[in-house]
């Protein structure tokens, strides 16, 4: 065969309408800069990771929420009786509605007992109790939970969308901020997606949450009215409110900051570094594992992420902070 015309390769080559030119990729990439059959290999192998980090034992989820209510259970009797070591019963209070999230978050993603399970009534009775302290139904929390899933950093479609602030400050404002009377905060924020939804799910969701909360109100004002006004205040409604803060700053402003525009895979939550450590900030550190993979339970992201740090940084993650 003779050689090629040097013209004719040349023409092959950067004319309009023929080959490309010799150093463009021969398959499209993504954002990372990745080709397709990278990705897919990436992604095979990232599963494969993962799946050594799914399940594990589950019991002392279920150990501690037992635990936890009962003793908080024993608060009311004891501050009547005059019983009661007032300072540290608040601490505990304090404990006990933040860390309910914690094991409530893993019944709502059935991470105690799947569906069909013989241990599924434990997940359920797991996820029904953790959230009493704080006043927010487990039919409520768990709806609104899977919603920020399926609609991660939507302004319109994520429940959790109204934490977002400019900076950590702003942040822990707008967690008390949010819960006004008369601002267009979380719970209209729940109360419209809800409606949307229009599901019989959503509707019981939205009468418990209506009964648990007027139960909560009339234990305080029948405490209030008893002349245990500080004992209610300190244990149950002072308690509540700092739960419930510290929940919506760790586990919605942290690690979903900034919100707009995050909505891809390995963008919808950030790898941080928490001036608390990473059990203070209720695991939420690495908590972009948990979006990619909530069958991990919360206890196992951190050595998940570290397993998943070299493919994470393939695919654009910034895990500088870890």
């Amino acid at each position: 065969m003779s050689e090629a015309d040097p013209a004719l390769v040349t023409a092959t080559i950067t004319e309009p309408g023929l080959a490309p030119a010799v150093d463009a990729p021969a398959l499209p990439l993504g954002p990372e800069g990745l080709d397709r059959h990278t990705r897919r290999d990436l992604l095979k192998e990232e599963m494969a990771i993962a799946q050594q980090f799914h399940g594990g034992r589950m019991w002392p989820y279920a150990v501690a929420t037992f635990g936890c209510f009962a003793v908080w259970l024993s608060f009311f009797p004891l501050a009547i009786t005059g019983h009661l070591n007032l300072p540290l019963a608040f601490v505990l209070s304090c404990i006990f509605a933040t860390g309910g999230y914690v094991t409530s978050h893993e019944a709502m993603h059935s991470n105690i007992g799947r569906p069909g399970d013989r241990t599924r009534w434990l997940n359920e009775a797991v996820g029904a109790v953790s959230t009493i302290p704080i006043v927010f139904p487990f039919s409520m929390a768990r709806l609104m939970h899977l919603e920020h899933h399926y609609h991660c950093n939507d302004p319109v479609k994520d429940p959790d969308y109204t934490d977002e602030a400019p900076n950590a400050l702003m942040a822990w404002y707008k967690t008390w901020y949010n819960r006004q009377p008369g601002v267009d905060g979380s719970i209209h924020h729940y109360k419209r997606i809800l409606a949307e939804m229009g599901t019989p799910e959503a509707e019981r969701a939205l009468k418990e949450t209506l009964v648990l909360q007027l139960v909560f109100m009339a234990v305080l004002f029948a405490m209030a009215w008893s002349g245990y006004a500080i004992e209610a205040a300190l244990l149950w409604w002072l308690p509540r409110h700092i739960g419930l803060s510290y929940i919506r700053f760790y586990l919605s402003w942290a690690p979903h900051h900034p919100r707009e525009g995050h909505t891809g895979r390995y963008d919808q939550a950030n790898i941080f570094r928490s001036r608390l450590g990473h059990v203070m900030s209720m695991c939420m550190e690495t908590h972009l594992i948990h979006h990619l993979y909530p069958s991990i339970p919360n206890h196992r992201t951190r050595a998940a992420y570290f397993a998943l740090k070299p493919i994470l940084e393939k695919r654009g993650v910034d895990c500088s902070a870890l």
